[in-house]
């Protein structure tokens, strides 16, 4: 670098450093995992989200958040919670939607008016169900032919999605992971069996740990698969050995709880994420919703 050149640049450094001081705002705000926006999701804040929508978002923003998932519109039309989000400052990349087999394009709608590129599905156990023409529990474990159906019901949203425009992505809880025999769960079926052009996933890492598995394998071993995930934990199991949904969860502020995320973020950078979306599980005994958002904002700039 030219003299001159290095001098401008050191005097502009020291200019927003200043900058920085005086504004309170600490420079730890520009360093987060992967070097990528901190996201959240929003059924983190559900509560308060419905009680005042506007304000929330506006908290969120001002916590330092650039973008959110999703998770319903707190009683607004799609259209209408896109406006407060823009008014907070807040991308959407991803949302949860509920898919209507018979009307898919709603779906793909709410996804458009919020700016999303994913479509994500918390769960298929409703569409599934239907499809087999039975009630599904969500305490049960996901069994063959649940995951079979699954990817039936995945591919079909996942062409879908991509006629209109979008990415659908699969999220799981722990269900998906109770022993089927021989150590295959119903999860890896559906990995497996969906077409990766169509169908990708979101790991939920806290569910996935509580579950007795590591999302690094999954990241190793289906990379380009994995755009996106939610970065969760929960409080110790009191059976460390319990097999999936052998125990009630707890959920528990980021960094405060069981998972180290630090492996997890190095697995995600060599595998492509994309996005990375905060969440708690309540309930929240310890410190509000917003207050939980705030620890889990700090957490993800602790371990940049």
């Amino acid at each position: 670098m030219h003299p001159s050149s290095r001098r401008q640049f050191l005097t502009r450094a020291a200019s927003l450093g200043a900058a920085l001081a005086v504004s309170g705002l600490p420079t730890r705000l520009f360093a987060n995992p992967l070097s990528k926006p901190v996201g959240i999701q929003l059924w983190t804040v559900n509560d308060t989200l419905k009680h005042d929508p506007a304000g929330t978002l506006n908290k969120l923003g001002k916590i330092g958040f650039k973008e959110v998932e999703s998770a319903g519109f707190a009683g607004l039309a799609p259209k209408e919670f896109r406006g407060l989000l823009d008014g907070a400052g807040l991308r959407c990349p991803s949302a949860h939607l509920q898919f209507d087999m018979d009307n898919l394009g709603k779906a793909f709608d709410e996804a458009h008016a919020l700016g999303a590129t994913y479509a994500a599905a918390s769960s298929l156990i409703e569409p599934v169900a239907k499809a087999m023409s039975t009630k599904l529990e969500w305490k049960s474990a996901m069994s063959r032919e649940e995951a079979k159906r699954t990817v039936d019901v995945a591919n079909r949203i996942g062409a879908a999605a991509k006629r209109a425009g979008l990415q659908f992505v699969l999220h799981n809880h722990d269900r998906e992971f109770v022993d089927l025999g021989g150590g295959e769960v119903g999860y890896d079926i559906v990995w497996r069996e969906t077409d990766p052009a169509l169908v990708q996933f979101e790991i939920d890492c806290g569910w996935m740990v509580f579950a007795g598995r590591d999302p690094v394998d999954y990241f190793k071993k289906y990379p380009g698969r994995i755009p996106l995930i939610h970065v969760k934990d929960f409080q110790p199991k009191k059976n460390k050995n319990g097999a999936p949904m052998s125990e009630e969860m707890l959920g528990s502020e980021l960094g405060r709880g069981t998972v180290d995320y630090k492996p997890i973020f190095a697995a995600a950078k060599a595998g492509g994420l994309k996005h990375y979306f905060a969440e708690q599980e309540g309930p929240f005994s310890r410190m509000s919703q917003l207050e939980a958002a705030q620890v889990a904002y700090d957490y993800l700039h602790s371990i940049s």
